[in-house]
């Protein structure tokens, strides 16, 4: 039994240290099991009191509740074995005792004769431990409310107020948030927003505030026509709730905030995510009420914006029978709305019964009256896509051509599926060609045995159109002209070319064709073009101009192949000018120039290919290839300098992988890229942890985690969002220590450091820059960034009079000295200034700061120059040396003439200096130069 009782001290550590999660859950598990195996009941009294906090916060109910009885009931036999408070920093038995009422009334299952008994049970307690009330008032005040017994309610609330604090009273963002919600819920909006902003404000936060919090003032924020920040609230709220089942009221409250405002794509985009946490705690049933309303209310709008037939991803779970019913086929919006209002109102009249109220019923009214309120606050994270613009052939013949279109882009999963169709086609010739589409794609699909069963309809369909040499020559062949890359298919390609004189010219062509597609497969694009020119002249001489324009889109692939970029341009210039290319010819060749142009950095240009390319395969409904297109579209305009327009390219390739079930993963970062330089910082956060979300999910390697984790730290930084941004660049730097990925780690640490700066957290901040500083000096080809971090810790060292900074100067000089970097170098000399500044080694710094700004003026940063000045002026004036600050004053305001801030503050000091000296008349003209 040594080793289990040694483990369990430590497990009980691990749970304290862990935040609130899986991994905290697996934990206690453990603990527990680890107590029932040592057979000490105080050990499992410890275990169990963490499993109740930790089933509080998980939304496993059951557990919560049934850990709680164990323990109450040790304590009442026994207080001194197993004292209600186990002082391990987390909640004592009798703070516990609220959550008992509210989990006993969030399930109709538990009647108020029950909930009544534990609220009094918990007020003898209190009463006998010599506690305070105000915890106990809070539990009755909930149950009031929540009952929808509101004159009650209000009456406890107001009780409540007057109540001393004390120790089991809510904190102090709980309880901002609970009397929030309360007044939000009772038409007080002012009251609401008022208690949630002093909350923000004074930065209270709790298990699950401030997102609770800010999902109930976003209806009040809204009707006061606070629009911005309403959505700052939204996507702070959500970001924070939604990887949390038990946040479920939460997301629901943001379900509803994106429904009302003109996001219904968000909306069902919400659904989708977070359906299967109705599924999560069988006991909390008053949340799938509160969820399953919000979902009606959502889904109602997207019915109501012409996309109510859009099925519903994860709604036909078999967990959720239950509340749905048996649907035949996946659950579309329209109808998945109605199933939830059924469900509602199922659940809200088996409260309503037993609380003996019409709260519930009151809340449903509440919710379907929202469906007079209408607001505009755009989210663009989520967008519905329409159908291609594709109109549907009328016939077979028009099958055939749009089967041909799609084949000739590229586009195999709509070519395949729009073959059946286009195959009814009466004329041979064309089922021949129809036949070869397929077996070239299934080939390309590495599907050869089924390509091989469709040879003998293919060759049959050949001798039907009279083309009896061709249907030899693929007999004799098999797969060989239809991409089958193997030694055999090109040797045999080689002989039959070697004999090919007597056969036609278009048979010629093709087996030229084929032969110069296998070389350009193996990398050999020069013997590829040379075959490509014979079958360019046979299919010419056999007037098929489609098979001509084919050629000459793998002759383009040949030459981008070998590099010849400059050939391929202008062959696709001419190519796209022609008159005679079909749809999918010319959207091929659009996309191929988009991509040439973006590589020759014209990126507009190439960008605005990819958009007409786009617009061809959508009259093609080749919803594939637009996703990729998009995409590149994106790429381009993001390049570009537009991130704009690239969101829109991003949002709507995005749409399109998710509903063909790709992975959206890497477009979803790009998206989210693109909103941030656009400026949309917080809706960029949330999607940017989205994607992280999905990254940990499918083990990415760590390297490309730390990028997207970085990136959410920029985006969070951006929002304001500090706390939570030093938190993502240190997990940044973590795991891009773990892909020893030194330079980008050191950049993290160092943005870390920039932040804990900001808020006067200097020593932590010099901890991140010697450990940016120690991991840049491992990856010698970063010199930039070893500058960047020396620098900065210098600079650090600097500020807290630390002589150390100067080596770190000297080491940030002589790599600028080495590398050329004069700007660095003004820049460092400057920082060295300062630094003797702080030390008041005035003479030094001031030399210091004059030789910094004579750098930054070689090159014509006046600026720069203009604030060394500014810094040695004043070091001047406040050693008492004002006349010699004078000139100094002066030189900088010359510099300042494109520069107002600089302008205002040299003028306005100089006069001050001047009027200390006597020279009035000096300080008068100088202040005359700011009016």
């Amino acid at each position: 039994m040594a080793r289990p009782k040694k483990r369990f001290p430590q497990l009980l550590e691990e749970i304290d240290r862990t935040p609130w999660g899986p991994a905290e859950q697996a934990l206690v598990a453990e603990a527990v099991a680890l107590a029932l195996e040592i057979g000490d009941e105080q050990l499992e009294y410890q275990a169990r009191m963490r499993q109740t906090a930790s089933a509080n916060m998980g939304g496993a109910t059951d557990v919560m509740l049934n850990s709680f009885a164990w323990c109450l009931a040790h304590h009442d036999a026994d207080p001194q074995r197993f004292p209600a408070d186990l002082d391990n920093g987390g909640a004592d038995l009798m703070w516990q005792f609220k959550w008992m009422a509210s989990a006993l009334r969030s399930s109709p299952a538990f009647s108020g004769e029950q909930i009544s008994a534990v609220l009094d049970d918990m007020e003898s307690h209190y009463r006998a431990a010599g506690l305070g009330l105000s915890g106990v008032l809070t539990a009755r005040f909930e149950d009031a409310w929540d009952a929808g017994r509101i004159d009650d309610a209000e009456a406890l609330r107001v009780q409540l107020e007057a109540t001393p604090r004390d120790e089991h009273s809510h904190c102090d963002a709980c309880g901002r948030s609970q009397f929030a919600g309360f007044f939000a819920d009772t038409d007080r909006d002012a009251d609401a927003i008022r208690l949630v902003e002093e909350m923000i404000e004074g930065g209270f936060s709790c298990g699950e505030e401030p997102e609770h919090a800010l999902s109930r003032v976003l209806l009040p924020y809204l009707r006061a026509g606070r629009f911005d920040e309403a959505k700052s609230a939204h996507l702070r709220s959500y970001r924070l709730a939604k990887d949390n089942p038990d946040n479920l009221r939460i997301v629901a409250n943001n379900i509803v905030f994106t429904a009302l405002t003109g996001n219904e794509a968000r909306a069902l985009a919400l659904i989708e995510r977070h359906i299967s946490w109705l599924a999560h705690d069988g006991l909390n049933v008053d949340a799938h009420f509160a969820a399953l309303s919000a979902f009606a209310v959502a889904l109602d709008r997207v019915t109501a914006t012409g996309h109510g037939s859009t099925p519903v991803r994860g709604a036909d779970a078999a967990d959720l029978v239950s509340l749905f019913g048996e649907h035949d086929g996946p659950w579309s919006a329209e109808d998945l709305a109605g199933a939830c209002w059924d469900a509602a109102e199922r659940i809200g009249a088996a409260f309503d019964e037993r609380d003996g109220t019409s709260g519930h019923a009151r809340s449903l009214e509440r919710m379907r009256a929202l469906a007079s309120e209408q607001y505009d606050v755009p989210i663009r994270s989520d967008a519905f896509v329409a159908a291609p613009a594709a109109s549907v052939p009328l016939d077979a013949d028009g099958w055939f051509q749009r089967a041909s279109d799609l084949a000739q882009y590229g586009a195999e999963k709509e070519t395949l599926a729009a073959l059946p169709r286009a195959l009814e086609v009466d004329d041979p010739a064309k089922r021949a060609q129809l036949q070869s589409m397929r077996i070239g794609i299934l080939v390309a699909l590495d599907r050869a045995e089924e390509a091989a069963e469709l040879l003998p309809a293919r060759i049959g369909a050949l001798r039907e159109a009279g083309l009896e040499a061709q249907a030899d020559l693929e007999s004799r062949l098999g797969l060989a002209t239809f991409g089958l890359n193997t030694p055999e298919a090109a040797e045999m390609l080689e002989q039959e070319l070697t004999a090919s004189d007597s056969l036609p010219a278009w048979s010629r062509g093709d087996l030229a064709l084929s032969r110069a597609s296998l070389h350009l497969m193996a990398d050999e694009p020069g013997a590829a073009l040379d075959l490509v020119e014979h079958a360019a002249r046979h299919f010419t001489e056999a007037a098929d101009a489609r098979l001509v324009n084919t050629t000459t889109l793998v002759a383009l692939s040949s030459l981008l192949s070998a590099g010849d970029v400059d050939a391929a341009s202008a062959l696709l210039d001419r190519f796209i000018e022609q008159d005679d290319l079909s749809t999918g010819h010319r959207a091929r060749a659009l996309s191929m120039r988009a991509r040439v142009r973006g590589g020759g950095d014209r990126f507009a240009e190439g960008a605005t290919d990819a958009d007409e390319a786009c617009r061809l395969l959508a009259g093609l409904g080749a919803t594939s290839a637009l996703a990729s297109t998009h995409l590149l579209a994106g790429a381009l305009w993001e390049d570009a300098g537009d991130p704009e327009q690239a969101v829109a390219r991003y949002r709507v390739a995005a749409r399109f992988a998710e509903q063909d079930g790709d992975d959206a993963t890497a477009v979803n970062f790009r998206l989210a890229r693109g909103m941030l330089a656009a400026g949309d910082a917080e809706e960029a956060a949330e999607l940017f942890g989205t994607v992280l979300d999905q990254e940990e999910q499918s083990e990415v390697p760590a390297g490309s985690r730390a990028m997207t984790a970085s990136m959410l730290a920029r985006a969070l930084t951006a929002s304001g969002e500090f706390g939570q941004a030093v938190g993502a660049y240190g997990y940044a730097a973590e795991l891009f220590g773990e892909a020893e990925q030194h330079a980008d780690q050191a950049l993290a640490l160092l943005e870390r450091a920039k932040i804990l700066a900001r808020f006067d957290e200097h020593e932590d901040a010099i901890e991140m820059l010697e450990s940016a500083a120690d991991a840049v000096r491992k990856d010698p080809e970063a010199v930039g960034t070893l500058a960047d971090v020396l620098h900065n810790l210098g600079q650090a060292y600097g500020g807290q009079g630390d002589e150390r900074a100067f080596a770190l100067f000297d080491e940030v000089t002589a790599l600028a000295q080495q590398h050329d970097a004069g700007w660095l170098l003004a820049d460092v000399t400057d920082s060295r200034g300062r630094a003797l500044g702080a030390l008041g080694r005035i003479d030094e710094a001031v030399a210091a700061a004059l030789t910094a700004a004579d750098g930054f003026s070689a090159l014509g940063d006046e600026g720069s120059a203009g604030g060394s000045e500014l810094y040695a002026a004043r070091l001047l004036s406040g050693s008492e040396r004002e006349a010699d600050a004078v000139p100094v004053y002066r030189a900088a305001l010359d510099r300042a003439a494109q520069f107002p801030p600089l302008r205002e503050v040299a003028a306005l000091e100089l006069g001050t200096v001047l009027e200390s000296l006597g020279r009035h008349g000096e300080a008068a003209e100088v202040r005359a130069l700011l009016d």
